[in-house]
C-alpha cells in the first residue's frame, strides 16, 4: 500500500472534542507554532546568579545619556534597580525616627528580639534598618542590631519582634548580659509598607462582602492589603514608580544606584503633588507624568491622602514636581464616569489608554487650555488585571474576563482556539496576577495565568498574530519584558521568596537542566474515511528536524495512540525513540481512530538529554483496511 501523508492544521484547538477536532492539534505544553509548524520553544537560563526578594511583577529597561543599561524590578517587599549584576535596593522610606524612640528588649537563650516603637505602623514582612544602637550587653551587640531587619511579627500598634542575626544573616541568640535597651541614639528607618502575595478583596462598603462597613465609608483597601503591582515609567534618565494603592515616587539617577526614591511630593518645590494612586505612567509625546486613581484636591486646595478610583491628574509638563492646575501650566485633571474602578492604563500610539472594570477610554494630548481630551472608545469591555494589556507590532492586544480582544483605532474581539479551556479552569480569585506579554520575535502575545486552585501563576496561553494560531503550557512566570534594551526577552521566577532573572529563547534547556515535559498532541483523526472500518498500521515514517545543540544525541519520543470509539479511552500502542538517522518506525496497530505525541526524551531519567531542539515536519504512515469487525 502507497503510504499516506498526514498534514495537521496549525493551532491549538480544544473548542470541540479531540473527535471533532479532527485533522488538528489537542493539546500541547511548552511548543510553539512557527510557519504552521509545531516547535518546542527556546530555553531559559539565568542572567545573573545574584538574587531579589519576593515575587516580581514590574519590569522596566531604560539606558541613560552614558549608555548605561537599568532594569527596574517592582516585588512584593521591595524595588529594585539592577545596573550590571548588582540588584541595588532602592525602596522609598515610609518613616525615620527620631533618636531614642526605638528601644530593644532580648530574653536569654531566644534569638527573639522585641523592639517597642509608639506608633510604628509597620506590618508583617517590612523592612526597617537600625542605626545608633549599643550593645544589649551580651551577644546583641551593636554589630547585630545596625542592620536591616525584616518584621516577624507584630504584637500591636507599639510593639514587633525581629530575629537577631550576623552580619552574614546567621542566627545571634541573646544570652543572660543582654538585659540593656539599645542605647537613647536608636533610629529606625521603615521602607514602604510591604504589599501581599496574592489577592484578596478588600473590607468596607463597596468592597468584600455585601454591606461590609456603614453606607458611605471607605474601603480599607491600601497598598499593603493587595496585590503588589508597581508601575513606573522614564521621566528622561530617572525614574517615576507607584505601588498600586500606594505613593508615587521618584528616582534620580544621577544621585547614584544605590540612592532610594523618595516620594514626588516631598521634592523640593512640589506643589499639590498626589500622594496616592493605582498607577502611574509618562505620556512619551508631551511628556506629562499621569496618575490614575490619584487623590484630588479638596475646597481647602490641599490632597485628600485619599484615592479616588475614577480620578485622572498629571503634572505641568515636563515638570514632575508642579501638580496644582492653573492657568500658566498644562497641569490638570478630570474624572471617567463608566465603571467604578480604573483597572490599568497603557501608553500607545499618542494616546493612553484607560481601562476600568466595565470600558475603555483613550486619553490623548490636545494641548491648552484642556491639555489632555478623554474618548469612551468601548462600554462592556473591562480588562482582567492591571497588567494584562500590551503593546504590539500588530496593535494593541488584552485579556478582560471574557476574553482576548485588540485595539488598532477600534476595538476587536480576538477568535480564540482556547477560550473555553482558558477561562473553564481559571483561579477567579486571582484575575489581578494576570499579565500579558510579547515576544515579537516570533509574533508572539501571550498571557499568564493562575488555574483553578492555585494561587501562583503556573500557565500561559500564546496567540500567533501574525498567523492567527493558539497554544497553552505549563509554565511559572511572574513578569516578562521583550527583546529591546537586551537582547533577550527577560523573565522572572521566585521560591521561597528568593527571585531569579531569567534570560528567555536562549539555548533548549531549562537553566541547565533538561526541559521537563514538552510535548504535543494531535486531535484522533479516523484512519479510514469516516471511521467506518478498522485500519491497519504497518509502517511510520516521521518527519522530524532537530534543531539544538545537542549533536547526535538529540532524541524525541514518537507516542501512537488509538481507540475505536470516541467515548474510549485512548490506549498507547507504541512509543518509539527517533533520532536525526531514524528511516521509519515498525508498528503493528489496529484501530478506528489514531492520536499522535510527540515529545522530548531529555527529560528522561535514565539518559538525560541537554540541548534538545525540534521541528515536526509531515508524517506518513502504512495503512490498509482492515475489515469491520
Amino acid at each position: 500500500m502507497p503510504y499516506a501523508k498526514y498534514i495537521f492544521k496549525p493551532g491549538i484547538d480544544r473548542e470541540g472534542t479531540d473527535y471533532s477536532n479532527e485533522g488538528g492539534w489537542y493539546d500541547a505544553n511548552l511548543v510553539r507554532f512557527r510557519k504552521g509548524r509545531p516547535e518546542k520553544i527556546g530555553g531559559w537560563a539565568k542572567n545573573t546568579l545574584n538574587t531579589f526578594l519576593s515575587t516580581c511583577r514590574a519590569l522596566h529597561a531604560w539606558v541613560n545619556l552614558e549608555l548605561t543599561k537599568y532594569l527596574g524590578l517592582g516585588t512584593t517587599w521591595k524595588y529594585y534597580v539592577l545596573q550590571g549584576n548588582v540588584f541595588n535596593d532602592i525602596t522609598p522610606l515610609r518613616v525615620t525616627t527620631s533618636a531614642g524612640d526605638v528601644t530593644f528588649s532580648a530574653t536569654n537563650g531566644d534569638a527573639t528580639i522585641t523592639v517597642t516603637d509608639a506608633s510604628h505602623g509597620a506590618v508583617v514582612n517590612d523592612f526597617v534598618t537600625f542605626s545608633g544602637a549599643a550593645t544589649l550587653g551580651g551577644l546583641i551587640t551593636a554589630e547585630v542590631l545596625n542592620q536591616e531587619y525584616q518584621i516577624a511579627t507584630v504584637t500591636n500598634t507599639n510593639v514587633y519582634t525581629i530575629e537577631a542575626k550576623d552580619t552574614d544573616g546567621d542566627e545571634v541568640t541573646a544570652n543572660s548580659s543582654d538585659s540593656g535597651s539599645g542605647g537613647g541614639s536608636v533610629v529606625g528607618a521603615y521602607q514602604i509598607n510591604v504589599g501581599l502575595d496574592v489577592f484578596v478583596e478588600g473590607s468596607g462598603w463597596g468592597a468584600g462582602t455585601w454591606g461590609a462597613g456603614t453606607f458611605g465609608s471607605v474601603s480599607a483597601i491600601s497598598a499593603s492589603s493587595q496585590l503588589r503591582n508597581w508601575s513606573h515609567g522614564n521621566f528622561g534618565e530617572d525614574l517615576v514608580l507607584n505601588p498600586r494603592g500606594g505613593g508615587v515616587f521618584y528616582w534620580d539617577q544621577s544621585a547614584g544606584a544605590t540612592t532610594r526614591a523618595v516620594a514626588v511630593s516631598d521634592l523640593s518645590g512640589a506643589i499639590l503633588a498626589p500622594t496616592i494612586a493605582l498607577q502611574v505612567l509618562v505620556s512619551d509625546i508631551d511628556r506629562h507624568v499621569v496618575c490614575l486613581g490619584a487623590d484630588p484636591i479638596n475646597d481647602s486646595n490641599v490632597r485628600t491622602s485619599s484615592s479616588d478610583p475614577m480620578f485622572i491628574c498629571w503634572s505641568d509638563q515636563e515638570n514632575v514636581t508642579d501638580w496644582e492646575p492653573i492657568a500658566t501650566n498644562t497641569a490638570g485633571s478630570l474624572r471617567l464616569s463608566s465603571g467604578s474602578e480604573i483597572i490599568g492604563g497603557l501608553s500607545s500610539r499618542e494616546e493612553i489608554l484607560i481601562w476600568t472594570d466595565t470600558s475603555m477610554y483613550s486619553m490623548s494630548y490636545i494641548g491648552p487650555p484642556f491639555t489632555f481630551g478623554v474618548n469612551l472608545i468601548n462600554q462592556g469591555v473591562g480588562l482582567i488585571g492591571p497588567k494584562a494589556a500590551v503593546n504590539t507590532p500588530d496593535g494593541v492586544y488584552w485579556m478582560d474576563r471574557k476574553g482576548f480582544y485588540k485595539y488598532s483605532g477600534s476595538v476587536q474581539l480576538v477568535p480564540c482556539s482556547v477560550h473555553y479551556y482558558v477561562f473553564s479552569d481559571f483561579n477567579q480569585g486571582q484575575y489581578f496576577q494576570t499579565f500579558g506579554f510579547v515576544n515579537k520575535q516570533f509574533n508572539e502575545v501571550g498571557w499568564f495565568y493562575c488555574s483553578s486552585g492555585e494561587t501562583t501563576i503556573d500557565r500561559y496561553v500564546v496567540y500567533n498574530y501574525a498567523e492567527n494560531t493558539w497554544t497553552i503550557g505549563q509554565l511559572s512566570r511572574s513578569a516578562w519584558m521583550d527583546e529591546g534594551i537586551f537582547e533577550s526577552p527577560i523573565a522572572t521566577y521566585t521560591t521561597s521568596n528568593v527571585g531569579y532573572l531569567y534570560d528567555q529563547e536562549t539555548g533548549n534547556d531549562a537553566d541547565g537542566s533538561p526541559m521537563d515535559n514538552v510535548y504535543i498532541q494531535s486531535s484522533d483523526f479516523d484512519m479510514h474515511p469516516d471511521g467506518d472500518d478498522y485500519t491497519f498500521i504497518r509502517k511510520v515514517i516521521p518527519d522530524v528536524k532537530f534543531t539544538g545543540n545537542g549533536g547526535s544525541d538529540q532524541t524525541i519520543n514518537f507516542v501512537l495512540k488509538s481507540r475505536n470509539f470516541p467515548g474510549d479511552s485512548l490506549t498507547t500502542d507504541t512509543t518509539q525513540t527517533v533520532t536525526s538517522t531514524t528511516q521509519r518506525l515498525d508498528t503493528r496497530i489496529r484501530a478506528r481512530q489514531l492520536a499522535f505525541r510527540i515529545e522530548s526524551d531529555d527529560d528522561n531519567s535514565s539518559d538525560i538529554r541537554l540541548g534538545v531542539g525540534w521541528r515536526l515536519g509531515d508524517t506518513r504512515m502504512d495503512v490498509k483496511p482492515d475489515g469491520r469487525r
